[in-house]
């Protein structure tokens, strides 16, 4: 798996330091934006877990 090109919480480019998202809070989150094209993902959080779907790269669960 390749790492990350965006920021999975902010959509912005993924830089070697991210203070803004990278604490233990975030962490905690669903993804908001794709990690590979940075589109808005469409999250569902339920009792049990969370799902989001990029529209071209397709669903993450956890």
């Amino acid at each position: 798996m390749t790492q990350a090109e965006f920021c999975v919480h902010c959509g912005h480019p993924r830089a070697a330091d991210h203070p803004a998202c990278d604490n233990p809070r975030t962490a905690l989150e669903p993804p908001r934006f794709c990690p590979h094209c940075a589109r808005r993902m469409v999250v569902q959080i339920t009792p049990t877990g969370w799902t989001a779907r990029c529209s071209r790269h397709g669903e993450t669960t956890g």
